[in-house]
């Protein structure tokens, strides 16, 4: 016998009951793994780096961990998960808290107006295996800054970045194998000591000079720290992080009032391997850039591991050139110099 229409409309409301139930409690995996994400980014400081380095291969690739939402989406989508769906709201919002000055257009800002002078920096790891040098010095000339910093200077290559840079930049100060040219007198330059224990004394990629510039001196700190490996017990920042702690040391030591540090620092800023560095630098001095501006490698970058950062001044810019002969791109940076 036929079920009468008001059983009918119970058992289909039933049915679009169910159904609806069922899109909040499907889709479970995904929506656990959304909020897993988000809390990776949210709380990646207290991801372990003691185990296989995961702490601090996360922090390096940070920005990157945004991507999870896509395959999240297609899963949810898939499933037809409300609540994985909402889930990913999660992991969305923390990546657009982190990350979200990255996104807005930045011109140079109104109150730098106000400062006393700026000035311009360049930070290159030029490569030892540039073949062309001159050609690599000229293209950061052109950029117009006041100071130069390079790392992986070679005694080969370094007549080639002299003479190229030598007329508009007449100062210099080389130790190892790391260099400022400046368009001001240098003075107090020598060498900084951050070589990790283990590596033997021709290790020399550190130094410290002054550049005597029209507003005032300003301390000039140019590093290469070292590499990281990722090797089959994980991902390796031991010598790294005993550099960059041993660079902390020395910039809370300085004594001028102004400072500025320029290099490779095998790490970006969200790296727990550089806190010692950014507890010398200011918060105004960590680098405002347009996007992220990543600076290596130079064929697919997915990292800016070459910073340029202050002390009693301010980062207000911070982009990247075009390729040279090197793996990693040229940043340049603008910073704002209050009145000594």
């Amino acid at each position: 016998m036929a079920p009468r229409a008001g059983a009918r409309r119970r058992w289909g409301g039933a049915a679009r009951g169910g159904a609806g139930r069922t899109a909040w409690t499907r889709g479970r995996v995904p929506a656990a793994l959304a909020v897993l994400t988000a809390g990776a980014a949210a709380f990646h400081s207290l991801v372990p780096g003691a185990v296989l380095g995961l702490g601090g291969l996360l922090e390096s690739f940070l920005p990157w961990l945004g991507l999870a939402v896509l395959p999240l989406l297609a899963a949810a989508l898939v499933r037809r998960s409300a609540l994985a769906l909402v889930a990913l709201a999660l992991p969305s919002a923390v990546w657009l808290a982190l990350f979200h000055d990255a996104l807005s257009p930045r011109g140079e800002d109104a109150a730098d107006a106000a400062r006393t002078a700026l000035l311009t920096a360049v930070q290159h790891n030029a490569s030892d295996e540039n073949r062309d040098p001159a050609a690599t010095a000229r293209a950061l000339a052109a950029a117009g800054p006041d100071i130069v910093a390079l790392q992986e200077l070679t005694p080969a290559a370094l007549p080639a970045y002299g003479e190229a840079l030598a007329r508009e930049y007449p100062h210099r100060a080389v130790a190892g194998t790391v260099g400022l040219w400046s368009r001001h007198p240098l003075t107090g330059t020598r060498s900084l000591d951050i070589r990790p224990a283990d590596l033997g004394p021709d290790w020399n990629r550190g130094l410290r000079t002054a550049v005597r510039t029209p507003h005032g001196d300003i301390a000039v700190h140019v590093v290469h720290l070292p590499s990281v490996r990722v090797r089959a017990t994980g991902f390796d920042t031991e010598w790294r992080d005993e550099s960059a702690a041993l660079l902390g040391e020395e910039l809370r030591a300085e004594e001028l009032p102004r400072v500025i540090v320029l290099g490779d620092f095998n790490g970006t800023l969200d790296d727990r391997g550089l806190d010692p560095v950014l507890s010398g630098v200011d918060s105004t001095g960590r680098e405002a850039a347009d996007g992220f501006s990543f600076s290596w490698p130079t064929a697919f970058p997915v990292a800016r591991i070459d910073h340029v950062m202050a002390r009693g001044a301010a980062v207000t810019r911070l982009w990247t050139l075009s390729a040279t002969g090197s793996d990693h791109l040229p940043v340049v940076a603008r910073i704002a110099l209050p009145a000594a």
